[in-house]
């Protein structure tokens, strides 16, 4: 066996299988450097000849980085010792610090990754703790990006306001998709109509932004004084962009807090 091996702690789970399946996909690892742990030992990825094992601790020993891909309140239930090892940390609210004093690891990352992992679509935030060699920092960066972009940040506290960014995925555009289309089922739109309007605007016209500059959209669009600028307008007036700051804000605020509340 050659090059390092991965373990993925979760790794059957919806966010650790679609790592897992992308790393393989992408052939960022052969499939006998990647193990994964579940409670049966069984899984279809063991066909593609992926290592399986029931004990978290087997998997962190064969390990040379160890993904922890489990809900926050799983973490106080884990007993591992990573001494040595680099731990990558998918969990929001746990600090690097808790994470290394819990593991004894050399070195923590921590990442948001998003649903978005699905589609190969998602943009992952991450920070590392403790000194990395090159080599490591650079597998961490193309691990996340067999899911999408990633982006490594020099601040821990950015990792947890991104959590109420970019880690929420397609809650916020979910959420202006919905607005959109009740306020035209209001306006005496038929439902059926409303919403594919609603779904044109936020996930088919949204793709000119991955090629134009958005605040030049913007100014483009209000110079031309029109039915759009309007909108716009009075989405302004009404505060709109304080008001995405407030719930980022308050997102941050509890991925701050972690599980001491």
């Amino acid at each position: 066996m050659t090059g390092p091996t991965l373990g993925i702690i979760g790794g059957t789970g919806w966010l650790g299988g679609a790592i897992a399946k992308a790393v393989l996909a992408k052939a960022l690892l052969p499939a006998g450097n990647l193990i994964l742990s579940n409670r049966s030992g069984a899984h279809p990825l063991a066909q593609q000849g992926v290592c399986l094992v029931t004990d978290n601790q087997a998997l962190v020993d064969r390990s040379d980085v160890i993904v922890i891909a489990v809900r926050p309140e799983q973490f106080a239930n884990l007993t591992l010792d990573a001494m040595g090892k680099t731990v990558i940390s998918l969990m929001a609210g746990i600090t690097a610090q808790a994470i290394a004093a819990q593991t004894s690891a050399s070195r923590v990352v921590r990442a948001m990754p998003n649903a978005a992992v699905e589609i190969g679509q998602s943009f992952t935030p991450w920070y590392c703790a403790g000194v990395a060699e090159p080599t490591t920092k650079s597998l961490v960066q193309r691990l996340f990006e067999c899911v999408g972009t990633a982006a490594e940040v020099q601040q821990e506290d950015f990792i947890d306001y991104l959590c109420a960014l970019s880690g929420t995925g397609p809650a916020l555009p979910a959420l202006l998709m919905t607005a959109l289309a009740n306020q035209a089922m209001a306006a005496g739109i038929p439902a059926e109509i409303a919403q594919l309007a609603a779904k044109n605007v936020v996930v088919d016209s949204s793709q000119l932004l991955a090629n134009h500059d958005a605040q030049h959209m913007i100014d483009a669009l209000v110079a031309y004084r029109g039915v759009t600028a309007a909108a716009l307008q009075s989405m302004t007036q009404g505060h709109f962009e304080e008001q995405v700051g407030r719930a980022l804000q308050a997102g941050a605020a509890v991925a701050r807090k972690g599980l001491q509340g």
